[in-house]
């Protein structure tokens, strides 16, 4: 029962039906306009800021399809003194006011009004503030409904031409509508609804027909959004990857979603608001899908495009040709060297490492470790060359002057770095650790946490090396997860460290038979051939504690004093390095 005061005329409706969004769709946004239950709003207020009080008015209409299904109506008693200005503003006294009811009396009848319907106002930010405040200051949770602004819909469905402005007044006036504004809160919800449903015959041009893309639209998106949302028609609602391609056909941007058409559509809202993303749709003309049989195959999937066709609006960061490797060159003193790719399997490789930066930072460290040599002179065992100058500090044991031999070489500089690589890294963390110790005892911290950044830089790694050397080297492993949506299992095939196949199988269906037709059709793999990308997502799927291991052709293992020890040691450095940047060059 809402309060009404006998000066605010009842406006009655006999048909009168409860309107909700619940037993129409079970998407309130999908819904069409003409099924969507609007109750349009306009209050009178004293002015000032929503403090939870002065409001003096309420009206409000709801509607549906054209129709008018009810009306709720009252003046309020606003708690303070009504200044003169919005006396004459809106005809409203002190005298009507002191027999209304009080804000929270009115609002449990106007939250039950309001229950399960798209909330409209003209400049909705004003009535809603002073609503949500009024529910918090007396103990009513707001119920948070789609809120429809008309102001924000005339900006974007009218011109410069056809209006000089977007007031309440001039839009009534504009379409004629049958009621017209007064500055008292019935008339004015009533004008709003007439000229609601005057913007909603505009939307149909726009290709906005659903309760969803009015909202959107409402926002502030660019004309090129607006004229390119129709890419994201017809899109699949299921997981896989989505290519923007020019009119050419050459792949624009490469992305991936558990829901194509969803993830496609928030391309072209106000929420997308990156300068690049709104070159590449300029350049757009279609998007292609890719359905995937679930999460980790999209993933995977969009990490070979990239690798592919090198799509010119993706993350630089995501391409696998980016990363460099520290090669342990295969010579009589062996140096490291920085390479592009693993070329030859049997040479000691550390990485990979995201940027050139960062594999020079370990490289460093490794050189503050052991005496591995960094000048690049290929160096003979019977010739002699001249020393440079990190031999006279003491920083090379000299094998260009022969110095050293080569086996005490190798032993003193060359194993511990292969060791590093595959098994235990200790012969370098434990030299590095102890010259921190001592120039942290000595209060020379800069120098020490350059030390301290580099160690981190080797430990990460090796690490991360070592953790997909355990999966690369499996000839087939074959995992599942419970798929959520279906009750089925998401399945994957992983040869050394490659997705070779997936796919779902049918829920209260053993997956046996799935599993096996998958084996039968996966790709063959012979060695490790995968990028570390790829690599790494199959292994975070792997990881997750609702993954299950179904049959592996050899053990999963990590060497038992391997890099993984040393973990807590790298998450303690990274924090401490985490506030400033000390990755000075050697």
């Amino acid at each position: 029962m809402s309060y009404l005061c006998p000066s605010v005329p009842r406006v009655t409706n006999v048909d009168y039906v409860q309107g909700t969004l619940d037993t129409l769709l079970d998407d309130p946004a999908a819904r069409s306009l003409r099924e969507t239950t609007f109750v349009v709003v306009d209050l009178e207020t004293t002015g000032g800021a929503p403090d939870g009080g002065g409001i003096t008015e309420i009206g409000a209409v709801k509607v549906r399809g054209g129709e008018e299904l009810g009306v709720l109506a009252t003046l309020v008693d606003p708690g303070v003194p009504i200044p003169p200005f919005i006396t004459v503003l809106t005809g409203i006294t002190q005298a009507m006011t002191y027999e209304a009811p009080p804000i929270e009396r009115v609002l449990p009848s106007f939250l039950e009004f309001l229950r399960d319907c798209v909330l409209v106002a003209h400049n909705a930010s004003y009535d809603v503030g002073f609503l949500k405040a009024a529910c918090a200051r007396h103990g009513y949770r707001w119920p948070n409904p789609k809120v429809l602004d008309t102001v924000a819909l005339a900006r974007r469905a009218m011109t410069r031409d056809e209006v000089p402005n977007h007031r309440l007044g001039t839009l009534a006036a504009h379409f004629h509508t049958v009621r017209q504004p007064t500055h008292r809160a019935l008339d004015d919800a009533q004008a709003t609804v007439e000229v609601l449903h005057a913007l909603i015959g505009r939307l149909g041009s726009f290709r906005v027909h659903t309760l969803g893309d009015a909202i959107e639209f409402a926002k502030a998106v660019t004309p090129t959004q607006r004229r390119k949302r129709h890419l994201a028609d017809g899109l699949p609602h299921a997981p896989g990857v989505y290519i923007f391609r020019a009119a050419d056909g050459r792949p624009l941007y490469v992305g991936t979603s558990g829901d194509i058409a969803t993830r496609v559509r928030s391309y072209f809202t106000a929420g997308e608001k990156r300068a690049r993303i709104s070159e590449m749709l300029a350049a757009a003309e279609r998007v292609e899908p890719v359905e995937c049989a679930h999460s980790l195959e999209a993933e995977v999937r969009e990490l070979r495009l990239i690798a592919a066709h090198a799509p010119p609006y993706n993350r630089r960061s995501k391409y696998p040709e980016r990363v460099v490797w520290l090669k342990l060159t295969a010579e009589a003193y062996p140096r490291l060297s920085l390479v592009r790719a693993v070329s030859e399997p049997e040479a000691a490789y550390l990485g990979p490492f995201s940027s050139r930066r960062s594999a020079e930072l370990a490289a460093a460290g490794v050189h503050d470790a052991v005496p591995l040599r960094q000048c690049t002179l290929r160096l003979s065992t019977r010739t002699r060359t001249p020393a440079c100058a990190l031999a006279e500090l003491g920083r090379c044991p000299a094998p260009c002057e022969h110095r050293i031999s080569a086996e005490d070489y190798l032993e003193r500089a060359a194993t511990p770095f292969r060791d590093a690589i595959s098994g235990d890294p200790a012969p370098l963390v434990d030299p590095l650790l102890a010259r921190i110790r001592k120039l942290s005892d000595a209060q020379r911290y800069e120098e020490a946490a350059v030390l301290r950044t580099r160690m981190a830089a080797l430990l990460r790694a090796a690490v991360r090396m070592q953790r997909l050397s355990g999966l690369t080297g499996i000839a087939e492993l074959v995992a599942a997860r419970r798929h959520q949506a279906t009750g089925g299992w998401e399945l994957a095939i992983v040869r050394h460290g490659r997705l070779a196949a997936a796919g779902v199988s049918p829920p209260r269906v053993h997956p046996r038979s799935t599993i096996d037709m998958l084996r039968i059709t996966a790709e063959t793999v012979l060695g490790p051939t995968a990028s570390t990308e790829e690599s790494e997502r199959i292994l975070s799927w792997l990881e997750r504690p609702e993954t299950r291991l179904v049959q592996m052709s050899a053990g999963w293992a990590s060497p038992v004093r391997g890099a993984a020890r040393f973990r807590d040691l790298l998450i303690r450095a990274e924090k401490a390095a985490s506030g400033k940047d000390s990755t000075e060059s050697s």
